[in-house]
């Protein structure tokens, strides 16, 4: 199956050691930035950082559908993956530094059908993640701004 990449970046006014602690960080952090359409976050193990497990819903287009991931960091520090093994799915969070702030890049590649469906999965999973990585980037620069 072809694999579809969306993601969503932005520039955030915090240096890059805060937001990725916010990011790793699934026990204290982690859900004040999660958008609506996620729900039912359960740390399994772990919390922070590589070697966390999770469980979580996402409701989207009124359809809500169970995850369970993991966590590893083939960057620690700069880059961490939620991998969702029985979905083929991968979600990546990409912390870049950029003078007193970073930029994040919130990804999730997945596979998608070949032909005219393939091409109508990639539009609409576009069209419904891109605006709900966006407002989890707002939500995590407003919670970022409040840190101490």
């Amino acid at each position: 199956m072809p694999r579809h990449f969306v993601s969503a970046s932005a520039r955030i006014d915090a240096p890059a050691t805060v937001i990725y602690g916010i990011v790793a960080d699934y026990h204290r952090h982690h859900p004040n930035i999660l958008p609506a359409a996620f729900s039912n976050l359960v740390v399994r193990q772990g919390g922070v950082g590589a070697g966390t497990v999770i469980t979580f819903d996402l409701k989207v287009m009124g359809v809500t559908k169970h995850y369970e991931g993991f966590v590893t960091e083939p960057e620690p520090g700069r880059y961490l993956l939620e991998s969702y093994p029985a979905e083929g799915g991968v979600t990546s969070f990409r912390v870049e530094p950029d003078g007193n702030g970073c930029t994040l890049t919130i990804g999730t590649e997945f596979d998608v059908r070949k032909g005219p469906l393939g091409a109508i999965e990639r539009w609409m999973t576009g069209k419904l993640l891109g605006p709900i990585y966006a407002e989890e980037l707002r939500l995590l620069a407003n919670y970022a701004a409040r840190q101490p």
